[in-house]
C-alpha cells in the first residue's frame, strides 16, 4: 500500500479563517481556568488569507476568570490567546460559550455552549493521539536503523505507513461529514497538497455545495487555486489502473448477499464508481451520475458502484436517498477493502469508465466531464 503524506508540521501552526455577511451574531466567551497566572487574554479570528485579526482583549484575573465578546457575521475560526503562546482552539457562530480548564493541563479544557468547538476540540485531540503515535513509532524506526535489522525495519516501515494512511482517511472523512464548515477547512487544511490534491479538489468544489454563499468558502476555493497553481506533481490519484488497461477484477456481495461481479458486467459500458455514504463530495457528485445513468442506461450503459462503507445501514439509506438505481456492493471494510488496494484508491469520489471489453477508457469523471464523455462514446 503506497502511503499517503501529510504536512504534520502544520499541525504546530493554526489554520486561518475569515468570515463576513450581511447580518451579525453577537457572542461572548467566558473562561475560567484554575492556576492561570493574571495575563492578558485575546480572542483572535483566523481567515484563510493567512491574516490574524484581534477581536477583544482582556486581563484574566487572579482566580483565573476572563470574559471576551465578538460579533460572527458568520461561523468562523477563533483563538483564546494566552502568554507563552498557549492557544484554545473555537469555531463560533454566536452566543455564551463556556470555557473551563487547568492552566497546567490546558489541552484538557471543556467547552459549553459551542457545538462545534466541541466537536474540534474532540479532533484535535485525536490528531494529539495520532501524532504520539508517529513519534513512538519515529523512534522505533531510528533505533532498528541504528542496530541495522533490516527485516524489523521493514516491517516497522510498512506498519507506519500504514499508520499515515490511516491517519490521512480519518482526516479526510472528518473534513467530508463534519457540519462545521470552520472545522472542515481546517481539517482540509492539514493535507498535503501535493499528495491529496485529488481529494482536496473534490472538496473545494462540495464547499459550495455543504456551506453556499459564505466568505469563508470562497476565501478556500482562491486559497486552493493558488496552492494548486504552484503545485505541479500529478494527482495521487492517477496511480493505478489507467487508461487502456483492463480493470482489475472485483467480486463483491450486494446488500442482499449476492456475489456480483465486475467481469459479469462485460458487453456494456460501466462505470465502476468508489464512494461511501459519509463522503459529503460523494453524495454532492451522484446527482450527476444519476443523471448519466438515467440518460445512458438504455444504451448499454450502466454503474457498478464500489462502497467504502463499514455501516450496513447507512450504505443503504444513503442508496434509496440519493435514488442510486444501479448495481452496489460492498465488502463493507471501509479503507480496508481489497479494491481500495488494487485500484489504489487515494480519495473518493473516485471512478474510472470501462469500455465493453473490461478496458479503462476515461477516469475520474465529473459532473459535465462525465456527460461530456458518455455523449463521446454513447451519442447523445
Amino acid at each position: 500500500m503506497r502511503s499517503r503524506h501529510i504536512h504534520l508540521s502544520f499541525l504546530v501552526l493554526v489554520v486561518l479563517f475569515a468570515s463576513c455577511k450581511n447580518w451579525s451574531n453577537k457572542f461572548t466567551v467566558v473562561g475560567e481556568i484554575s492556576g492561570l497566572p493574571e495575563q492578558k487574554v485575546m480572542l483572535e479570528e483566523l481567515s484563510v488569507n493567512d491574516v490574524i485579526t484581534v477581536i477583544d482583549s482582556t486581563r484574566s484575573k487572579a482566580n483565573g476568570k476572563f470574559e471576551l465578546n465578538g460579533d460572527a457575521a458568520e461561523p468562523g475560526l477563533y483563538r483564546l490567546h494566552f502568554g507563552e503562546n498557549q492557544y484554545i482552539l473555537l469555531a463560533i457562530d454566536k452566543g455564551n460559550i463556556k470555557i473551563t480548564g487547568n492552566w497546567n493541563a490546558l489541552t484538557n479544557y471543556h467547552v459549553e455552549g459551542s457545538s462545534a468547538s466541541e466537536n474540534l476540540h474532540r479532533f484535535i485531540t485525536a490528531i494529539d493521539e495520532h501524532l504520539r503515535d508517529f513519534n513512538t513509532m519515529s523512534m522505533v524506526l531510528d533505533t532498528l536503523q541504528k542496530r541495522g535489522n533490516d527485516s524489523l525495519l521493514t516491517v516497522a516501515k510498512k506498519e507506519f505507513s500504514e499508520m499515515r494512511f490511516s491517519f490521512t482517511r480519518f482526516v479526510e472523512q472528518y473534513a467530508d461529514t463534519t457540519k462545521s464548515e470552520p472545522n472542515a477547512i481546517f481539517a482540509a487544511r492539514i493535507l498535503n497538497m501535493r499528495t491529496e490534491k485529488v481529494f482536496l479538489n473534490a472538496f473545494t468544489q462540495s464547499l459550495t455545495r455543504r456551506f453556499p454563499n459564505t466568505k469563508m468558502t470562497k476565501d478556500f476555493e482562491m486559497y486552493y487555486n493558488q496552492i494548486s497553481a504552484t503545485t505541479n506533481t500529478p494527482p495521487a490519484a492517477m496511480d493505478g489502473p489507467m487508461v487502456g488497461s483492463v480493470a482489475p477484477a472485483i467480486n463483491l456481495a450486494t446488500p442482499d448477499g449476492k456475489m456480483v461481479s465486475l467481469a459479469s458486467m462485460k458487453g456494456k459500458y460501466v462505470l465502476l464508481d468508489f464512494w461511501a455514504s459519509w463522503c459529503g463530495p460523494c453524495r454532492g457528485e451522484n446527482p450527476n451520475v444519476v443523471a448519466a445513468y438515467n440518460k445512458y442506461k438504455g444504451k448499454n450503459f450502466t454503474v457498478y458502484s464500489v462502497s467504502l462503507d463499514d455501516k450496513k445501514d447507512k450504505w443503504l439509506q444513503a442508496i434509496k436517498a440519493d435514488g442510486l438505481t444501479w448495481t452496489h456492493v460492498s465488502d463493507l471494510n471501509g479503507w480496508e477493502s481489497a479494491p481500495v488496494r488494487v485500484y489504489n484508491i487515494q480519495s473518493i469520489p473516485s471512478n474510472f469508465l470501462l469500455d465493453t471489453t473490461g478496458r479503462v477508457i476515461a477516469r475520474d469523471l465529473r459532473g459535465d466531464m462525465l456527460e461530456a464523455k458518455l455523449a463521446e462514446v454513447l451519442g447523445k
